[in-house]
């Protein structure tokens, strides 16, 4: 368990220990929880050095994430992915955490976009338990409610992605994420709607949108709105970003700042199914 972005103490994080204890594995706590520095976890130095101290360690089977908010980006640059490259481990969390998720993703390593370490109490048991069977190789497939706004038919690609605004921050960087034949997931949350369509015209923009396989979106929730009213919803602006492609589209996934933040797993291929009645998400062999 490390803080790579806020602040959290042992103390928050005892339900996770928990669970991770029900399902028989052991919790180490890194260095970095407890650490202070105004809204962070410690300095980006102490932060950069317990995250790459989990990831050279053999011992260590997964790294998750003990807290979102901003900061994961802050270290990227301070981390030798060399050793980790040689002998990988999930790293487990979302939100602030795409920033890592894009990163290793261009590296050509899967990572595991769910619950972090704090609020994992709150979630929905479905959620915790899609974590747990990742975590024991257990398979994933997932059949969600449909929206008006899909567009249905049937694709297989890579899935990667996250939060809209960490991808956006990471455009133009190396982190920036490769999505060419590939199934892109979307969530966000609390942004106001003209930010979500400014980084939306901003994934088009730069070319990411034209040869997607497919997208999904999760959770797109608590937006926020000007005195005069943007005038469409956050999934809204999404459709009308995407209409000129012909990938399916496929609204209203399990995951995100949501009850249901149900377990995905980026950099592996998957099918991703879309018709008038629900939508089904599969991974393949």
């Amino acid at each position: 368990m490390v803080a790579t972005a806020r602040k959290a103490t042992q103390e928050d994080l005892q339900p996770a220990i928990q669970l991770l204890e029900a399902w028989g594995l052991q919790a180490v706590i890194g260095s970095s929880i407890g650490l202070e520095e105004h809204q962070f976890a410690g300095s980006d130095k102490e932060r950069a050095e317990d995250l790459q101290q989990q990831l050279n360690d053999p011992e260590i089977k997964a790294i998750w994430c003990a807290k979102g908010g901003y900061g994961t980006v802050r270290i990227l640059d301070l981390i030798d992915f060399s050793a980790f490259k040689e002998n990988p481990k999930w790293i487990i969390g979302y939100s602030d955490v795409t920033a890592l998720h894009s990163h290793l993703h261009n590296l050509g390593i899967a990572t595991l976009h769910a619950q972090m370490c704090l609020g994992v109490e709150t979630k929905s048991e479905a959620s915790r338990e899609t974590l747990r069977k990742v975590l024991f190789g257990e398979e994933l497939t997932y059949e969600f409610s449909t929206s008006s706004l899909n567009k249905t038919g049937t694709t297989k690609g890579e899935l990667v992605g996250g939060n809209l605004s960490v991808l956006y921050s990471l455009c133009g960087s190396n982190s920036a994420i490769n999505t060419q034949g590939k199934i892109l997931f979307l969530e966000d949350l609390d942004e106001y709607l003209y930010h979500i369509d400014r980084m939306m015209q901003n994934l088009k923009r730069n070319g990411m949108l034209e040869n997607l396989a497919g997208l999904i979106v999760g959770g797109m929730n608590a937006m926020n709105d000007n005195t005069i009213p943007f005038g469409k919803t956050a999934e809204e602006i999404i459709t009308e970003t995407v209409a000129a492609y012909d990938f399916p589209v496929a609204f209203n996934f399990p995951a995100g700042h949501i009850e249901h933040n149900q377990a995905l797993i980026f950099g592996r291929r998957v099918k991703l199914e879309v018709n008038d009645e629900n939508s089904f998400l599969s991974y393949l062999k």
